[in-house]
C-alpha cells in the first residue's frame, strides 16, 4: 500500500473528482478526511470508505471560513495525531456563461473565495504542523481552464490559474521544511458536475441542451490525442501518484489530465 499510515484531508470530498480521491486515498492505507458542505454525501463516503475496512472521517465545511478550517484542523489532529496529505479539491463552477461585462461581482467574488482563497486557508491551516514535522505534501486541483483563457467563465479561469500560481508558491515556500506542492489539472471529466455545467450554459445561453453538449464536450473530444474526456478515477490515479513516494523528486508541477486535449 502506498499511502500506508498516512493521514489525508480531502476537501470536496463527496462528490466527483474529491470522492474518487478519498476512496482511492483509502484504498492505498490512507486514513481519510472527507470535508465539504453537505454532510450526507460527506457520510455516505466516509461510509464507502469503512465498510472496505479502512479509516474514514466526515467533516461538513465552508472552506471560506477561516474558523471551520481551524477547527477541521484540530479534529483531524485530535483523532489521528498528524495530516501527512491536504488535497485541495473544493471548488464551484460559478457562472457558466457570463462574458466580463455581464458578470456579478457576487458570483466573481464568491468563485474566487471557494477556488482560491479556500485552498490557501486550507493549506495554511494545515502547514503550520507539517512545517513542524518537516513533512508533509500539498495537492492543489485546478483545471485545463487555469491554462489558458475560456469565454464566459472568466471567474472559473482566473481561480483555476491562481491555484497553479498558489502551488508553485507554495513549492518554493515549504521545500526546505520536506514538504511538497504540486497541482493536478484535469480536462473535462464524465460525471455529474459536466452535466451541471452543461445545464448550466444551455439555460444562460438559451441554446437546446443537446446543442451545448455537442459544441463544448464532443468539441474537446474532437480535440483531444487521445479522442475522450477523462474520468474521475484517472485523476484520482494521478493524486496518488503525488501523494506517494514514487513522486518524491516533484514539487511546483501542474500535471495536466485531460487526454491530451491541450497538446
Amino acid at each position: 500500500m502506498r499511502l500506508k499510515n498516512k493521514v489525508a484531508i480531502v476537501t470536496g470530498g463527496g462528490t466527483g473528482i474529491g470522492k474518487a480521491i478519498s476512496l482511492a486515498f483509502a484504498a492505498e492505507g490512507a486514513a481519510v478526511v472527507v470535508a465539504a458542505r453537505t454532510r450526507s454525501r460527506l457520510e455516505a463516503v466516509a461510509d464507502e470508505v469503512r465498510a472496505k475496512g479502512g479509516k474514514a472521517t466526515a467533516i461538513p465545511i465552508d472552506v471560506t471560513n477561516e474558523d471551520q478550517v481551524r477547527k477541521m484542523v484540530a479534529q483531524t489532529l485530535n483523532e489521528y495525531g498528524q495530516i501527512d496529505i491536504l488535497v485541495n479539491n473544493s471548488a464551484m463552477m460559478g457562472a457558466t456563461a457570463a462574458n466580463v461585462v455581464d458578470i456579478k461581482l457576487d458570483d466573481w467574488n464568491k468563485e474566487l473565495a471557494v477556488n482560491l482563497t479556500g485552498a490557501m486557508l486550507c493549506a495554511r491551516g494545515v502547514l503550520r504542523g507539517m512545517i513542524a514535522r518537516q513533512s508533509g505534501n500539498i495537492i492543489n486541483i485546478s483545471s485545463n481552464s487555469g491554462k489558458g483563457g475560456y469565454p464566459m467563465r472568466s471567474s472559473y479561469c482566473v481561480s483555476k490559474w491562481g491555484i497553479i500560481g498558489l502551488t508553485q508558491t507554495l513549492a518554493l515556500e515549504v521545500g526546505g521544511c520536506n514538504i511538497r506542492v504540486n497541482c493536478i489539472a484535469p480536462g473535462w471529466v464524465e460525471g455529474e458536475r459536466l452535466e451541471s455545467a452543461m445545464k448550466g450554459r444551455a439555460e444562460a445561453t438559451g441554446l437546446a441542451y443537446e446543442e451545448v453538449y455537442e459544441q463544448v464536450v464532443d468539441g474537446a473530444i474532437a480535440r483531444a490525442a487521445l479522442g475522450r474526456i477523462v474520468t474521475a478515477a484517472e485523476v484520482a490515479d494521478a493524486a496518488v501518484f503525488l501523494a506517494s513516494d514514487e513522486s518524491s523528486g516533484l514539487t511546483g508541477q501542474t500535471i495536466g489530465v485531460d487526454a491530451g486535449s491541450r497538446l
